[in-house]
């Protein structure tokens, strides 16, 4: 069996103060290549992850796409969602 999976994360410090946009492809269980919205590129980690990686970078329209998840995933959803992570953390113990 195999498997294949494309993961996308945010981490948001101090609200939408400082926010980064993270993609990882894995392909059984091991990373092949990640973008980091910080370092502003995807970076490979196995043989075929680097050719990837190096054709991904080369699109600009993808990596302008990529760069832009900041503001178009993480900090929309963070809007979206945030009356329900933000305002009710007090919430539990009361």
């Amino acid at each position: 069996v195999f498997q294949a999976m494309a993961i996308s994360e945010c981490h948001f410090i101090n609200g939408t103060e400082k926010v980064r946009f993270v993609e990882r492809q894995i392909y059984n269980r091991m990373q092949d290549m990640m973008f980091d919205s910080d370092v502003g590129h995807y970076v490979g980690f196995t043989p075929a992850g680097e050719r990837w990686a190096k054709a991904a970078n080369s699109n600009p329209e993808w990596m302008e796409d990529r760069r832009a998840q900041v503001d178009t995933h993480c900090r929309h959803n963070y809007e979206v969602s945030r009356p329900f992570i933000v305002e009710r953390r007090g919430e539990r113990g009361a």
